[in-house]
């Protein structure tokens, strides 16, 4: 119940800077690891409620509007200093292709590792069980399938490596997102 109050009060903040900057804080009453201070734009969503506790973001993060977070089992792990993009999904759970008469499908889920420095695009989808390195970066609509190794871009559907990132600092996202 207290994950469901304090989530439906961050996303519910009138669109300020002021808000930006606290909204982390009652996001982290609702059960979301927070590390540090960082800016959430809101609304996010997290399926299914008590999935929070389950959520770790590390300090410095910046996470733009409608994100959603998926982790009914395994964890969400967002590093430090990480830029996530609009309508970034993060899906922990997926069905598997073995239909069983009567039954469906099975799901199963693997946690999700956002290294530190790194930056998703709008629109991406982050499938179970994929680290994204430190300091890559995902371009805007990919569906990120396997895991990428740090300082490179990957981009498309399915993610495939664009190019590797030689000047690491040139990756750095801004911090003024305004």
């Amino acid at each position: 119940m207290r994950e469901l109050i304090f989530l439906t009060i961050a996303n519910h903040l009138p669109r300020l800077k002021v808000s930006d900057r606290i909204r982390y804080k009652i996001l982290s009453w609702a059960g979301l690891k927070i590390s540090g201070q960082c800016t959430i734009w809101g609304p996010v969503t997290i399926r299914p409620i008590g999935g929070a506790s389950n959520i770790f973001i590390g300090k410095g993060v910046f996470i733009n509007t409608d994100v959603r977070f998926a982790a009914p089992v395994d964890s969400i792990i967002i590093g430090k200093n990480v830029a996530i993009g609009p309508r970034v999904s993060f899906e922990t759970v997926n069905h598997s292709l073995n239909y069983v008469g009567g039954v469906g499908r099975s799901t199963f889920t693997c946690p999700i590792i956002v290294e530190d420095e790194a930056w998703i695009g709008a629109g991406s989808i982050v499938t179970q069980g994929v680290t994204i390195g430190k300091g890559s970066v995902v371009a805007a609509g990919s569906v990120v399938t396997k895991n990428i190794p740090p300082y490179c871009v990957f981009g498309g559907v399915p993610a495939e490596l664009i190019k590797i990132i030689s000047d690491q600092s040139s990756i750095t996202p801004s911090k003024s997102h305004d």
